[in-house]
């Protein structure tokens, strides 16, 4: 049993009400960020759960705190200069695309494709970096984006290899929605592509997310078999097919391999966040 269950009834309270309390103005905070650009209350209020007076007081809060910024004349919120800076921070010592920064160069210039670096987000799939082909395609991922896990290369496969009670944790998150014709819509037919991700290394995307775009991607493993995160190579069906880019298959494979190696020297946050029971 973890420290959290020695905590009396009252503590337990006490700790849930400020982890509330903290969680949700992270929310406020990540709402705002979301935008995209400078955003009035009125457009954060229209998209939130929150009572009004509820919600201006965390604004209040995150603005003296200068993790928003308020513009007096415009009358927007953006994303505040202590929270750029700590973003910075959290890039430049925690990042894995800071050790695969040359190693994602180099396997675009040898393929002329685009390339990504994931890991998992909770259930989502974080985009790290991206590097664009030599002939550049319009596409939804961009470092720092979000997108879902089930129906992405990348998210695909960091999902095979998942332990399985992380899988089980993920795999009940995430929506199923159908952005086009052949996108998994079960958990079923999610689960069915996992055994040939395992014995070949890597797996597909088969246009599950748009239209035309298609990739390859695979783990990135430690030594002990740890999630790092996950890569690929993305091209569309105009440029080619699955089995051309298969044809990648070694390469991003290798490369993945000495992305993990120089890795084992730095200290990464675990592959998602689970609830937790203990320390």
């Amino acid at each position: 049993m973890g420290e959290a269950s020695q905590l009396t009834p009252k503590e337990d309270q006490m700790a849930a009400a400020a982890d509330g309390t903290v969680g949700k103005a992270l929310d406020v905070l990540e709402q705002v960020s979301g935008f995209g650009r400078p955003v009035r209350f009125s457009e954060v209020l229209s998209q939130s759960d929150l009572p009004k007076p509820t919600l201006y007081r965390f604004m209040q809060t995150l603005t003296n705190q200068r993790m928003l910024e308020y513009d007096p004349d415009r009358q927007t919120y953006a994303p505040g200069t202590r929270l750029v800076r700590l973003a910075h921070s959290a890039w430049s010592q925690s990042s894995l695309a800071q050790v695969a920064g040359d190693h994602l160069h180099a396997l675009s210039e040898a393929t002329g494709e685009t390339v990504h670096l994931a890991k998992l987000d909770h259930a989502h799939v974080l985009y790290l970096d991206k590097r664009n082909a030599a002939q550049p395609v319009e596409m939804y991922s961009q470092a720092g984006k979000i997108g879902p896990a089930y129906c992405t290369g990348v998210g695909k496969v960091m999902l095979a290899f998942l332990p399985e009670d992380s899988a089980e944790v993920v795999m009940a998150q995430q929506s199923f929605h159908r952005y086009t014709e052949a996108t998994l819509t079960s958990p079923s037919a999610l689960r069915a592509e996992f055994p040939g991700i395992r014995e070949n290394g890597y797996g597909f995307d088969r246009e599950e997310h748009e239209p035309g775009i298609i990739c390859i991607a695979v783990p990135i493993l430690t030594e002990g078999h740890r999630l790092l995160g996950a890569l690929s190579v993305t091209s569309t069906t105009d440029r080619t097919n699955l089995a051309g880019l298969e044809k990648q298959a070694d390469r991003l494979k290798s490369t993945a391999r000495a992305i993990a190696t120089e890795a084992q020297a730095w200290s990464f946050p675990d592959h998602m966040t689970l609830k937790q029971t203990g320390p």
